[in-house]
Parts: C-alpha cells; structure tokens; sequence
C-alpha cells in the first residue's frame, strides 16, 4: 500500500483538485450543486477557511483555500465536506468491495491533489487555471459562459473583465 505523506501549514493557501470515483460521463456534481453548496457552508461553519477561488466541474472541483492562523488541516475539512456531501446523495452509485468492506460510499475519489501557494505568482496561474477550466474542458467556448464557480464574483469586483480568457490559454504541470 503506498504511504501518502501531506504536510500542514497552518494560515496557508492550498490548491486542490478532488475528483468523483466514477468520472466517465458523470453530471453529478453540477445536478446537485445546492447540496454541494451545502456540504461548503457546513464544513465552514465547523471549520473556518476561506474559498479564494473554485469551479465545480461535472466530476472534479478545483478551488484555492487559505486557513485560518494556527491551522493546516485542510484533510479533515475535506473528509466533512466528502461525508455530508455524499449523505444528501441517494444510494445506486457502484461501490468497489475495498469500499463495501469499509462500508465506503463510492461517490468520490479517496485521495485528492493538493498544492501549497509558494508566492503570488504561482496563486495567480492556478487562480487564471480555475477560472479557464470549464473552457478546456470544452464545456463552454466562452470563459464567462459556465455558471459553477467564482470568475462571476471577480468580475463584479474588476479582477477579470467579462471577456477574459478569450484568447489564453492555461496549462498546469501535474495537474489533472
């Protein structure tokens, strides 16, 4: 069994990606878009963080957090999060038998990517990254167009203009 080590720096800005367990033509993220919205308020409420950026693709999110002063788990977080999200979701999805035996639901990806923030520019490119992945995934041909995530937020507050990312493109090493 491989031996994952996560470092936790408190006060810091991470990225993450945190994929479905069944990718493959899987809407579910994007039809329950209230539950997951949910599933943030609450883990927010229990544990404090703030989402500097994020997009809810069908079967993946990506999203830039920064924790509060003196705390680094971002892992439990994520375990709330997955964990209510996945008891608002009604049974039928397939469940490998690793996760029967750990009486696992087989709705989301046990592991997930996470990136420390190293300086501004490297928040910048995932930032521009978060906000240009709707388009390459070629779910709209237009950034402004995709209705999940926060690029709306920075253009009401002039960080973006309404026709960003028209001729960018945006790529990440070891990402998806």
């Amino acid at each position: 069994m491989t031996d994952y080590r996560r470092f936790y720096i408190p006060q810091g800005t991470w990225f993450f990606t945190v994929n479905l367990a069944e990718r493959k033509n899987n809407q579910l993220l994007v039809e329950k878009t209230c539950e997951l919205r949910d599933a943030f308020r609450y883990v927010k409420r229990q544990k404090p963080f703030r989402i500097e950026a994020i997009v809810v693709l069908p079967d993946h999110l990506h999203c830039i957090w920064t924790l509060p002063q003196g705390d680094g788990d971002y892992s439990t977080r994520w375990n709330l999060l997955k964990g209510w999200f996945s008891r608002t979701i009604d049974p039928g999805e397939r469940v490998s038998k690793s996760r029967q035996k750990r009486r696992e639901r087989g709705i989301w990806q046990r592991r997930f990517w996470a990136h420390l923030m190293t300086d501004q520019d490297d928040f910048n490119r995932h930032f521009d990254y978060i906000h240009w992945n709707p388009v390459n995934h070629g779910l709209v041909t237009r950034v402004v167009d995709w209705p999940y995530w926060s690029f709306h937020r920075y253009v009401e507050q002039g960080v973006y203009s309404k026709n960003w990312g028209s001729n960018e493109r945006f790529e990440l090493e070891g990402v998806e």
